[in-house]
Parts: structure tokens; sequence; C-alpha cells
């Protein structure tokens, strides 16, 4: 669902349960200008600080937070992920791609621009999860790496519900003819998530199809979707492939966050 602003996207299967607040957000309703028009979330984008930080802190207002609640790591495009007890300072963020937590009133957030985020919860244990799923980090398992981090702090896979954000479509991710054989050398089976493209000899990847059989691989049963293509759609999403394209020198990132409510 999409709020009639059009900044902020929830997820049916996590707004069922009341005792968290979740979005992805568009990039729009922010403060930021140009390339970085207008709710850019990044601060390593090259956007102006103080209008990162008022976008985060508009960001923010929605989950009824200050901004200093928000956390969000320096993403790595890796499988590691960490345990937040406490906010931490920008110049504290850990470097990871995935984020967990039982403590309410912390927003764990994470940052793309293509990649597609990942944000779950088990309402029995309380406990919640965001994560950054780039091709390299979803392979390399930062979607079982974070769900293991919730099991440590008392989730079960059985409950846990799992909504992957808006991401770069399969349409627009044209790869290279070596990308499917790293997915197949881990399960052959992963070529289901790879198309001829136009072009001779490449491949179309369908990102957030692959996340969500890995959700499911780890017996999550409950698992959302969302629709939306970054590259696609200019006036909704960042993206990095579209800048590329287009030959521009930078580009915003959005914002996906989860919070526990106190």
């Amino acid at each position: 669902m999409t709020d009639e602003t059009e900044q902020l996207i929830t997820s049916g299967v996590l707004g069922a349960d009341t005792s968290i607040r979740h979005g992805f957000f568009t990039r729009r309703g922010g403060v930021s200008e140009g390339l970085f028009g207008s709710l850019n979330c990044g601060f390593g984008a090259g956007d102006a600080s103080q209008k990162v930080a008022d976008n985060r802190a508009i960001a923010m207002k929605w989950f009824g937070l200050p901004a200093d609640r928000l956390v969000t790591p320096r993403q790595i495009h890796s499988a590691k992920v960490v345990t937040v007890e406490r906010p931490w300072r920008r110049e504290e963020a850990p470097s990871a791609d995935g984020l967990v937590t039982a403590v309410p009133g912390i927003a764990l957030g994470v940052l793309a621009a293509d990649c597609a985020p990942i944000l779950l919860h088990d309402r029995v244990a309380r406990v919640i999860g965001a994560a950054h799923g780039g091709w390299r980090g979803a392979l390399g398992g930062i979607v079982d790496a974070t769900i293991a981090r919730m099991a440590e702090l008392g989730a079960k896979r059985p409950r846990i519900r799992a909504a992957v954000g808006p991401c770069i479509g399969r349409r627009s991710y044209e790869v290279g003819s070596e990308f499917p054989h790293l997915f197949a050398a881990d399960d052959p089976g992963n070529m289901r998530f790879f198309a001829s493209a136009p072009r001779s000899g490449r491949f179309l990847f369908d990102l957030a199809g692959y996340i969500a059989h890995r959700l499911a691989w780890a017996e999550i049963a409950t698992v959302e979707v969302m629709q939306g293509d970054t590259v696609e759609e200019a006036e909704r999403f960042f993206s990095y492939r579209r800048a590329c394209l287009r030959g521009e020198r930078a580009y915003g990132r959005g914002l996906s966050a989860i919070a526990l409510e106190e």
C-alpha cells in the first residue's frame, strides 16, 4: 500500500502487526535538490549533510521517533549482521548489511538505489530485522544470516513475516553471460531467476524473486514482494543503474525502516 503522498510504501503482511511501524520510502517528500531530489537519506551520496539529516528526520516523523533513533550501517554488500542494542552516532556505524533488535523505539534502516530492502518481524518474540539485499549479499547469505541473528534473540522462523521492498525489476536488470554461472554454482535451480535478454549473450535477473526464494528456503512462510521497478520509475525511486545509463554523476539513496513500538 502506498500513502497518498507517495512518500511511503507499506506491506500488508507487516502492516497486520500493530506492534511495529515500517515503511519503504520513495524519493518524495524531502528537502534535497537536483539529482538528490528530494528524500535522499544517504550521507555517502554526495548530498549536503544537513539536508540528509533533515530528510532522515522527516522520515522518522512517520515513525513518531526523533531522528537519532534511526540507525543505518555502512553497507558493504556482505552477509554481516549486527545486533542493535542502542542507537549509534553516524561515525559509529558498523560495516554490515543486516540489523536486528528486540529493543523498542529503535528504527532499523537500510539504504538502497536498486538493491532490495528486506524488513522482517516476529510479533510473538518482538524481534525485528532489516537487510540490504544486493546480488552479492543475497547470494552470499544476507537473508539467512539476518534470520539466524533474529533467532538468537528468540524469533522462530515459522512466525517471521517478511517484505521485500521495491528494487530493480527483472526487465531492467541486464547482466553478462558470466553472471548466471555464479548463482548456478551455488544451486543449479537458480537458473530459473534468469531469462534471455534482447541482446545476444545477455540475461535478465530477477533479484526480488531470488530473495523471496531465499526467504522461503529459510522457512519463512509469509513473504510479500512489493511492486515497483526502481530503474523505470524515476519519479518515485532513486536508481544507481538509471544514473549510470544517463551519465549522471550522482544518485540518492532511499530509506527502508522498521521499529518496534514502545
